[in-house]
């Protein structure tokens, strides 16, 4: 399936989407988080789609926006598109987790919660993985500031 039929099809299901190729040769969709789960979940189970792998899964600080982006191919059909995802509010940055759509997205969401400080709503153990529970603040985002471990130049 082509990029223009997949956007086509997707965009009947959810029409406020917004599609991107970004110089790319993936489709690229921003969701609104409250219609995440619910394309993400369609993804997979359409027949004409069928993303059954998500093999990555990315938190992003765009400076005003917190977000995730996720890698997602079909396997059947042999193709890949990029979902992102964003919110202004960086106090509590929220979106629905897809870990119950594909099971790869446990780990992935909590690496992004650790670094990031995102919550995955409905997520079965959202916890820290590699940060210990006692770290203050989330070190990848651009506003975090470690006046010890940091390099300034």
């Amino acid at each position: 399936m082509t990029n223009e039929a997949l956007q086509n099809l997707i965009s009947s299901w959810i029409p406020e989407l917004e599609f991107t190729e970004e110089g790319s040769q993936f489709l690229n969709i921003t969701v609104q988080p409250e219609q995440l789960h619910q394309l993400m979940s369609q993804l997979k189970t359409n027949s004409e789609t069928n993303f059954d792998y998500l093999f990555c899964v990315s938190g992003i600080d765009w400076g005003k926006e917190l977000g995730v982006v996720y890698h997602i191919e079909s396997t059947t059909h042999r193709h890949i598109i990029v979902v992102k995802v964003k919110t202004e509010d960086r106090e509590n940055p929220t979106f629905d987790t897809v870990s119950d759509i594909w099971l790869t997205a446990d780990f992935h969401e909590r690496e992004v919660f650790d670094f990031f400080g995102i919550i995955f709503s409905n997520h079965p153990n959202l916890k820290r993985l590699f940060l210990t529970e006692d770290w203050d603040g989330f070190p990848l985002r651009k506003d975090y500031v470690d006046e010890i471990n940091m390099v300034i130049k």
